[in-house]
């Protein structure tokens, strides 16, 4: 049973999007697991970018069909124009290659208010959200009165439930957050109307999986934000709504616990993160900019859904160490090693002092209170100037270089199998074997 997963080993955005697409030539079916389109997944192949935020990423290579599974949430109309936005560009989107979890909690334009006004309620106590409605559409899915996907088949009783809805946020709006309330008539409206372009989309998606397992095909399960943002595991509160790790992948698409046949994480060669919550490794000034870059080119470091610029910082090796461990990682796919290029030295998170002791997070839990206490101890380790960009082979890289993925690789117990050193689909150096 070839279950291959990939997870963010960091906060999220850590280029996840390219390696899925990488992965999934392989791949008989790629699937989303947790989250909605607060996710943002971008792909380079050639001068064309695809920004992704509910459709799986190998969705783009022709053989590989596409589920969205039932631990998602998911806005109908951001998803319409997501296929609409492929369809332009030339990839095949049909009912045959793309399936949406009946099961799967839906996202309206009145969660999404919802989020802002909760957010804009907290005040000096942001936690950061996209504002996609995230938060408020997982809220409904567990306290049981939440609409699924699957009952978009049925107008009629959509609409029914869908006024309800509507009427029970509207009511809190106003009365709470001093909202002057919703247009249920065009919501409605547009509800309506995404919910008839989906209906040959919608099905049960665990017995597609299940089957394509039992028959030897391999298949590909994406996660959506990183390890640090789970919902248990994360730095709580500021974490999404949904299980981001491995975990996750079994309820989330409705398979039994069936053996991985590897797990891989995704990490950037150093760290960010979009939103409020504790950093240590956190850089600014000058250095920040070094890390961050502009904003003039896509490979920069703003996000692919809210446009923010990240906060970045110094690899976090115990974090690192953490994801691992929780995900039960196989091995690392390291992002972005050509942006580390130019610096005389790379510091590297290697441990914490909390409370004039050292400790590794490992020893406590990754709560954003614990996180908050911890000063990072540093390792410097030798920078390089060569740029790495053009290289295809790992023995073409400084030899520093090669030190400081050594150097991950041995903090963190799993190998380095993969490199990218661009945006481009090539621009992957393979280090399996070497």
């Amino acid at each position: 049973m070839p279950l291959d997963i990939v997870v963010g080993a960091q906060w999220g955005d850590e280029g996840k999007g390219r390696v899925v697409d990488l992965l999934s030539r392989g791949a008989d079916i790629t699937a989303r697991y947790n989250g909605g389109d607060n996710a943002g997944h971008t792909v380079t192949i050639g001068d064309r970018i695809y920004k992704l935020h509910l459709i799986p990423s190998g969705f783009i290579h022709p053989r590989t069909i596409g589920i969205l599974g039932n631990g998602m949430v998911i806005n109908p109309q951001t998803l319409v124009q997501e296929m609409e936005m492929l369809r332009q560009a030339g990839v095949k989107v049909t009912a045959d290659r793309l399936s949406i979890a009946d099961a799967a909690s839906l996202i309206t334009p009145a969660h999404r208010l919802m989020d802002a006004a909760q957010e804009a309620a907290l005040q000096g106590s942001q936690i950061g959200t996209t504002g996609r409605g995230i938060g408020p559409a997982y809220v409904d899915k567990v306290s049981r009165r939440g609409m699924r996907i699957g009952e978009m088949l049925d107008l009629a009783s959509f609409k029914d439930r869908l006024d309800e809805h509507l009427s029970s946020i509207d009511l809190e709006l106003r009365s709470r957050y001093q909202h002057p309330g919703l247009d249920r008539q065009e919501i409605s409206r547009v509800m309506l109307e995404n919910a008839a372009i989906l209906q040959p989309y919608i099905r049960r998606v665990g017995p597609i999986v299940r089957q394509a397992l039992m028959g030897k095909q391999v298949v590909l399960a994406e996660a959506a934000q990183g390890t640090l943002l789970d919902l248990e595991q994360g730095t709580y509160p500021f974490v999404t709504s949904s299980c981001t790790t491995a975990a996750g992948v079994f309820s989330g698409l409705g398979i039994g616990i069936t053996p991985a046949r590897c797990v891989v994480g995704v990490t950037k060669a150093f760290q960010t993160r979009v939103g409020a919550g504790p950093f240590p490794t956190e850089v600014t000034g000058d250095g920040a900019i070094a890390l961050r870059g502009t904003g003039s080119n896509p490979w920069d470091e703003y996000g692919t859904t809210t446009g923010r610029p990240r906060r970045v910082g110094w690899l976090d090796l115990p974090l690192l160490r953490y994801a691992v461990e929780i995900n039960g990682i196989t091995e690392l796919f390291l992002t972005k090693l050509d942006v580390l290029s130019g610096f005389d030295e790379i510091p590297i998170c290697t441990a914490y002092r909390v409370n004039g002791r050292e400790v590794s997070l490992l020893d406590t839990t990754a709560d954003a209170r614990s996180l908050g206490l911890a000063e990072p101890i540093y390792t410097s380790l030798p920078g390089w100037e060569e740029d790495l960009r053009p290289m295809r082979d790992y023995n073409q890289f400084p030899e520093t270089a090669r030190g400081y993925v050594a150097f991950i690789e041995k903090a963190c117990g799993v190998p380095v199998r993969r490199i990218s050193v661009g945006p481009e689909r090539n621009a992957v150096v393979e280090k399996a074997g070497v």
